[in-house]
């Protein structure tokens, strides 16, 4: 599989290959069914440019009982609009739930990084450049500017 990585220091992204196109494709379908896979769920966000809400799967990281949105692609469109917006929900099935988000500073990072590889490295561990959920802090650190986290509030 071929990834292609867009630079403008400091923005990172990892643009989806054909295959991933068709694995999100396919967990979107799911999940709208109210199938949620290994934790997936539609984020839904207003657009920043368009005004229209825009869609997208992501996995929905619960630690501690805090929840957390990850981008392991790195800057994406809806890491912009939901900056963007500052607020958005999650869907499953026909159950949806409106948040707010703090983003999480980098030297906050590597705690939910690991975690989030510790559960989804299956998925998405091909874009961590090397790091897994056994490297050390310093070096979840040293990606952490990379990977935008955000803790989800009631909205």
């Amino acid at each position: 599989m071929t990834m292609t990585t867009t630079t403008a220091a400091p923005t990172r992204y990892l643009a989806p290959s054909r295959g991933d196109r068709a694995f999100n494709r396919l967990a979107a379908r799911l999940t709208r069914m109210g199938l949620s896979l290994a934790g997936s769920r539609e984020l839904r966000v207003v657009g920043r440019r368009s005004g229209q809400v825009r869609t997208t799967v992501v996995n929905l990281l619960v630690v501690d009982g805090e929840r957390y949105l990850v981008a392991p692609r790195g800057t994406t469109e809806w890491v912009r609009n939901l900056r963007a917006a500052g607020q958005g929900e999650l869907k499953v099935g026909r159950r949806v739930e409106p948040f707010r988000f703090e983003e999480l500073a980098d030297d906050a990072k590597p705690a939910i990084l690991r975690e989030y590889l510790e559960r989804w490295a299956w998925e998405v561990g091909r874009f961590f450049e090397g790091v897994d959920a056994t490297s050390s802090d310093a070096e979840l650190l040293a990606i952490a500017p990379g990977f935008p986290v955000f803790r989800l509030l009631p909205a």
